[in-house]
């Protein structure tokens, strides 16, 4: 018998999930790809259907199977890297949800989190986090009342709650398993960030028996196996992390200083910071960045700081779903380039509110500075420098938590690919903006984490050197004029919080 030449990540994102084979010299050899339903019930609500990412899930697997024409014995290990904060309940019995899955970026909950504010600083100590709707705890507490008000029938007792990563776990095992990684956990604003589980008086004040929660273990080691049924043999599943948390350990930013930035649905900017836990004066997020069973208790727990910018790659989105301007998220690159400048015109990415550094639940998405001579490729460039200027005022609030500058941005994400932006991006910081041959960071580091658990590689430090560098993009001519630019995108910014006060 043959020994398994391929590591399967999952990556399960806010727009779409993909199956990615990696051979042995962590090189993609083949994926598949398919996009996600996006449901919008209110304004600044947002939901995914629980069954379509678990069908789509299973459909990619098959495919990327098929198109590489091998078996599942071909593969040693599979990884598994989600959207972090969006979270579901459902029926352990029957396997359904009881509600569709509430997305990151839903808002819903800003009312819940205001109340709680006197709550604030305790939630942040216990976790790292700030008290905001963008994690889990509040929309887990909604969808329990909501089942209560609308599904009265339904056994509690046999609820189960979970990220996706926790969904699309129990589904690989057929019920078998009901768990979570660190990295994830540590997203829901559930989880103790000193002790590394679950915190009872948090789960205590969001109304959240413990017995719905699943198990948290380490991102690097085995959580299971997937039903034979399902691929026609066994899996194991060897690594979860959350997506952030995957691309910072596929660029090998493993030690104190180094960090990247994925240019995603949002942006999110992460620093690893060692094995000790981290405080931002800065309005940064403390979070684990991943845990590893196969290391010595000192080294198995690495911790970051995350600047988390929710509206990014959505804006784009949103200019080819929403507004209709584009066709598609390419074109944006070549209209940017067609004009010299804004003509004036700042626009504010607050879709789903303010992110890191502003955390305003309330703030909303603005164009300012409209005048009649404004056309559509100076509204798709103020959105591209939006995006930019999102991550400069990131990278300033680390630089002020940090002991020296950073010198490097390590990029990855879909919109890394658009030539313009990066080089706006490494004008508006004054520092090279490197980006690597393979875009898709967040699956590659849950295929390295598999691979490396399981003994299909055996030094991350050879894996990582490995990694081809695509581009670095230099800072250029046009910095002095961007800096006064970002001064008045920042009274831009300003103008376009504490909007929608609910």
């Amino acid at each position: 018998m043959n020994s398994p030449q391929y590591i399967l990540a999952l990556d399960l994102g806010t727009t779409g999930n993909r199956a990615i084979l990696f051979d042995a010299l962590g090189e993609v050899a083949a994926q598949a790809y398919k996009e996600l339903n996006q449901y919008y019930p209110q304004p600044g609500w947002l939901e995914h259907d629980p069954n379509e990412i678990w069908q789509d899930t299973r459909t990619c697997m098959q495919q990327v199977l098929r198109n590489m024409g091998i078996s599942a014995s071909s593969i040693a290990a599979m990884g598994v890297t989600v959207q972090r904060e969006t979270c579901l309940l459902w029926d352990k019995t029957t396997g359904e949800h009881l509600h569709k899955a509430i997305v990151w970026q839903d808002r819903r909950t800003a009312g819940m989190c205001r109340q709680l504010s006197r709550r604030s600083y305790e939630i942040q100590a216990r976790t790292g986090l700030v008290l905001d709707a963008y994690f889990s705890a509040t929309k887990l507490a909604w969808l329990l009342d909501w089942v209560k008000q609308e599904r009265p029938e339904t056994n509690l007792d046999n609820v189960l709650a979970g990220t996706i990563d926790t969904w699309i776990l129990w589904n690989l095992t057929r019920g078998q398993v009901h768990a979570t990684d660190h990295s994830n956990a540590s997203r829901t604003m559930l989880m103790n960030l000193a002790s590394r589980d679950w915190d009872s008086t948090l789960l205590d004040l969001f109304g959240i028996p413990v017995r719905m929660m699943p198990q948290i273990q380490p991102s690097l080691g085995e959580f299971g196996k997937t039903d034979p049924e399902l691929l026609g043999a066994e899996v194991p599943i060897a690594a979860i992390f959350g997506d952030q948390q995957a691309a910072l350990f596929a660029h090998g930013c493993d030690h104190p200083g180094m960090l990247k930035c994925t240019y995603g649905t949002g942006c999110f900017l992460i620093s690893h910071t060692g094995h000790q836990v981290t405080r931002s004066q800065n309005q940064l997020l403390s979070t684990v960045a991943w845990t590893d069973a196969t290391q010595a208790e000192a080294k198995s727990v690495n911790y970051a700081l995350e600047g988390a910018m929710f509206t990014t790659g959505a804006c784009i989105q949103w200019l080819r779903d929403g507004l209709k301007l584009i066709d598609s998220a390419p074109e944006t690159e070549p209209l940017a380039r067609q004009v010299a400048d804004t003509d004036g015109v700042y626009f504010v990415p607050a879709l789903s509110g303010l992110g890191a550094p502003h955390w305003d639940m309330s703030a909303r998405g603005a164009f300012l500075g409209i005048t009649g001579g404004v056309k559509r490729e100076h509204m798709v460039r103020a959105v591209l420098e939006a995006i930019a200027y999102e991550v400069k005022e990131v990278v300033e609030a680390m630089n002020k938590d940090g002991d020296k500058p950073i010198e490097l941005l390590k990029v990855d994400g879909g919109a890394s690919q658009n030539d313009f932006l990066m080089q706006f991006q490494a004008d508006a910081l004054g520092i090279p903006v490197e980006r690597p041959a393979v875009l898709d960071a967040t699956a590659q580091g849950a295929a390295f984490g598999a691979g490396l658990a399981v003994g299909f590689w055996d030094d991350y430090a050879t894996l990582v050197k490995n990694r081809k560098i695509g581009r670095t993009f230099e800072p250029g001519e046009g910095a002095a004029q961007i800096q006064e630019n970002f001064a008045t995108w920042v009274k831009a910014v300003e103008r376009a919080k504490n909007w929608a006060l609910v």
